[in-house]
């Protein structure tokens, strides 16, 4: 057992001993058991600085120290028990909802096949992997595959694809955020994630298919130089339950949709678990012109606005680069409204964008990828693309 496991698991001890004697009404042993819990957490929080668990740890050790504070106050002899009773539904209460909103189904956004400019390779490999079984199972005699890696530069629609595939096979939609997954009750986090995977089962073999979308996959199952148990036992958890989605003879549709701006920092084991690895690349020609247009559906254009012209000067640049630049544009004619002292007047309107005002945002934006991090994409996609 590490040094960093035997302190974690000694702090689970600390802590669990300290309630009992806090609701037993024992002060001195209560207060006691939270300065060995404290003592522990901070020892692990200074050995392993950068543990992806410290701040929920962080939380942990102040919500001891000011129970401990209370214990000793003047009047601690009147109200050791009655706070103990609030202290303990507090806990009880943010636990209870940090394990329904991990599990619970997320809201789709809005968006479909059309809604996502270009990227049809992306689109290809998607269908293949999750539309197609799930709208002729009989033709897979050999089953499908369950895990999907998006990977690329930011800003170039690994989101919105998650979500279109959600809405194409009316899909539940489980979105994991990290923070909720890695909760500051010890040992919780595990226990949230297969909590997460049986909800998902159940719902998938009840006939719904079942998407679970995890956005910066790296943050919660990345290499990291320093592990300590609760990281290690979260991760191994998220192994199980994707190795369970392989076995034999289960034809239900539940799938893991991972993406990540930096996939070299994943951890091998997670790779090989997700069998389609597809790159979602910055936006080719023909798909930066159909976000231009996109875009500026809304907006009120002269007519010497060029989008080919727009499409030319933004080569290198992501999805989200063009809609800042549309949305940036926007917000300089509604100053110039304000500031002429004529928008209190509702009939009045902003001003109708020119070709001048694209190419001047375009020239004090420069695009959010640069060149040395594609190389990298490219060097990571040849090593370990699987379409």
């Amino acid at each position: 057992m590490s040094v960093a496991t035997m302190l974690e698991n000694e702090a689970m001890k600390y802590a669990a001993d300290a309630v009992k004697y806090d609701k037993m009404g024992d002060k001195d042993k209560a207060t006691e058991s939270y300065k060995r819990a404290v003592e522990q957490l901070t020892r692990l929080i200074k050995l392993y600085p950068d543990y992806t668990f410290n701040k929920f740890y962080v939380e942990k050790v102040t919500t001891y120290q000011e129970r401990i504070r209370l214990l000793k106050s003047e009047d601690g002899e009147d109200m050791g028990v009655e706070k103990f009773t609030s202290f303990e539904t507090k806990q009880t209460s943010s636990q209870q909802s940090m394990d329904e909103n991990a599990s619970e189904p997320s809201e789709k956004p809005n968006v479909n096949w059309g809604d996502v400019a270009g990227l049809e390779d992306a689109k290809k490999a998607i269908k293949e992997v999750i539309v197609y079984p799930v709208k002729r199972p009989d033709l897979f005699p050999l089953g499908w595959s369950r895990g999907l890696l998006l990977f690329g530069p930011p800003g170039c629609g690994k989101t919105l694809l998650a979500a279109a595939v959600a809405n194409e096979i009316d899909a539940q939609f489980i979105q994991i955020d990290p923070a909720n997954i890695m909760s500051k009750w010890l040992g919780a986090a595990e226990q949230n994630v297969a909590k997460i995977f049986g909800g998902a089962r159940k719902t998938a073999m009840a006939g719904k298919p079942v998407i679970i979308f995890i956005d910066e996959v790296d943050s919660i199952l990345g290499v990291h130089t320093n592990e300590v148990g609760g990281e290690v036992r979260m991760r191994n958890q998220f192994l199980k339950e994707m190795d369970g989605l392989q076995d034999k003879g289960k034809n239900y549709h539940l799938y893991v949709v991972a993406a990540t701006n930096k996939p070299w920092d994943l951890d091998w084991a997670f790779i090989r678990r997700f069998q389609k690895r597809v790159m979602v690349p910055l936006p080719d020609y023909a798909t930066r012109l159909q976000m231009f247009e996109l875009n500026s559906a809304q907006l009120e254009l002269t007519q010497d606005v060029d989008f080919h012209t727009l499409t030319q000067l933004t080569d290198g640049y992501s999805g989200s680069d063009i809609k800042d630049i549309c949305q940036v544009i926007r917000q300089e004619v509604i100053r110039e409204l304000f500031e002429s002292g004529e928008a209190d007047n509702t009939t009045k309107k902003p001003r109708k964008l020119n070709i001048a005002d694209f190419k001047r945002s375009i020239t004090n934006r420069k695009p959010s990828v640069s060149k040395e991090m594609m190389k990298e994409y490219d060097k990571w996609f040849d090593q370990f693309k699987a379409l």
